[in-house]
């Protein structure tokens, strides 16, 4: 159906968020960390990215305020899934620019109802 960005440094989280996304027919790319976020963004042109926030190197409220600026990718979807849950977090990655935000471990049922309308599937 559409290609998601997973940017996850953890391999647990990453494999359990691959699979929900497999069964549910999408493709899946993997970024480690929110550079190599930005450069998939950026080159490979994702439907949507699921955005971690603690990762080394660019954290996931970096990157995602860089891709929201940016016109190339600022098209883009992003909903933060990540283990910071209090309200303040959530709010300042909206801020940031993303579009949802959903905490772990993520429930299948809200991540594919979110993405669902972010994409345009929702009826």
């Amino acid at each position: 159906m559409a290609l998601i960005l997973i940017a996850d440094d953890s391999p647990t989280e990453v494999y359990v968020i691959k699979k929900i996304l497999e069964k549910h027919n999408h493709q899946v790319l993997i970024a480690e960390d929110g550079e190599q976020a930005m450069e998939l963004a950026q080159t490979k042109r994702p439907a949507l990215i699921l955005m971690d926030v603690v990762m080394p190197k660019l954290n996931g409220f970096q990157a995602t305020r860089r891709l929201s600026k940016d016109p190339e990718t600022s098209s883009i979807p992003i909903i933060i899934v990540s283990s910071k849950y209090q309200e303040t977090d959530r709010l300042w990655g909206l801020r940031q620019g993303a579009k949802g935000y959903l905490s772990k471990p993520v429930d299948e049922a809200k991540l594919i109802q979110e993405m669902d309308i972010l994409l345009g599937l929702s009826a």
